[in-house]
């Protein structure tokens, strides 16, 4: 292994305490050169964890599904600017949901239209979870549409959700949640095509990313890892995916935010085509000045306020990835260094300036990801040359 000794000796041990499984790969200049992969997929029924393992991507999703979008916008299909009514004239009067000083809610028109970046950056006013009334109207809102129709599609709960009024003016504040539900709605309005068709079409077939999608297909559901909860006792529970309903065959809802499944390998295409300027085995997948400008800041002093953290310290965010803006926070990579994170621990690190890139994967909650992914990053960019 080389330099990445290190790396591999730490996840022959994380595995003892940690997931019940990880994989991760580093790749530099389409150069493999690390890879390994330790413990099990399935505990029970003692399976290891291979090359060919599956893991739930969660939020890993959404740079794909920006990256995707970010073709159209470089084809000609939309601006940042546009308003989002544009495309879904549902959302043309967005209301605001205020607090008042008495506790009270007071409902107003938005200062001004939801644009597109506002989508992208996570400013469009609607986050995944919380007691406010925002979210209780989403919630509301999602039952409805479910009693009403069942199992819905993206399109229906976009047009279902038109009627939140956000937490903020469009803009103001950055807010984790909706808004990449939204650009893979407008991937569906201006491509014409399904947001897995799209992705089939224009990333997965030509990346060779044989083993990625939403549905279940050959023998993916067999070669799925299975998520674990580590209990405080350091026991080790299986438990059932959050999204594993949509992963059915006959399932309809495919999101912007979470949903694909993919292996280390598969992915590591993917970072790798990003890491070095959009370019993959000779064939131009998206071009080098757009995947800059998803790696470029977007938050505002504020959005950088409500983004701050100490598992994001140093990274502001762009269109749908986090990125480096100070190195000195702790981390050894370049400024510019993008990703992001999924909710069971899946982990990707792409910096353009080495041409180098990082994916990390398992499936555990809690997913250690402070502990794990810190770790991983830096002892694989210390051993780049």
């Amino acid at each position: 292994m080389g330099s990445f000794i290190y790396l591999d000796d730490f996840l022959k041990e994380h595995v003892k305490n940690g997931p019940a499984g990880c994989g991760c790969a580093v790749v530099q200049n389409d150069e493999l050169l690390y890879e390994g992969y330790y413990g099990y997929a399935d505990l029970e029924k003692k399976k290891i964890i291979t090359p060919d393992t599956v893991y739930r991507q969660f939020s890993t999703t959404k740079v794909i599904i920006c990256t995707a979008a970010m073709m159209l916008f470089e084809r000609g299909r939309f601006l940042m600017d546009d308003p989002l009514y544009e495309y879904f004239p549902e959302w043309k009067d967005t209301m605001v949901a205020d607090t008042g000083e008495d506790g009270g809610i007071y409902i107003r028109a938005a200062k001004r239209p939801i644009q597109i970046r506002d989508c992208f950056s996570m400013a469009m006013g609607i986050g995944y979870g919380g007691e406010d009334y925002t979210h209780q109207m989403m919630e509301k809102v999602r039952r409805n549409l479910a009693e009403t129709v069942g199992d819905y599609t993206l399109r229906q709960d976009i047009y279902a959700m038109s009627q939140v009024p956000v937490r903020f003016d469009p803009g103001t504040h950055f807010l984790y949640g909706f808004g990449h539900e939204l650009v893979a709605g407008l991937i569906e309005v201006v491509s014409g095509k399904k947001v897995s068709d799209f992705l089939q079409s224009e990333l997965f077939e030509p990346l060779e990313m044989n083993s990625t999608g939403y549905r279940y297909f050959g023998d993916i559901r067999e070669r799925m890892v299975t998520p674990y909860s580590r209990r405080e006792d350091g026991s080790m529970i299986p438990v059932k995916g959050m999204f594993d309903h949509r992963h059915e065959p006959d399932a309809k809802y495919e999101a912007g935010g979470a949903g694909l499944f993919s292996t280390v390998r598969d992915y590591l295409n993917f970072s790798q085509m990003m890491a070095c300027g959009g370019v993959y085995k000779g064939r131009n997948i998206i071009g080098r000045k757009t995947i800059d400008l998803m790696r470029t800041n977007q938050l505002n002093e504020q959005q950088l306020k409500d983004f701050s953290g100490s598992y994001l310290a140093g990274y502001g965010y762009g269109y749908g990835v986090r990125t480096m803006l100070s190195p000195g926070s702790g981390s050894n990579t370049s400024v510019g260094e993008f990703g992001w994170t999924g909710y069971m621990g899946t982990y990707i690190a792409i910096d353009p300036s080495e041409k180098a890139a990082v994916v990390y994967m398992h499936n555990l909650e809690p997913n250690m990801e402070e502990y794990t992914h810190h770790r991983v990053r830096n002892m694989a960019f210390g051993a780049l040359k």
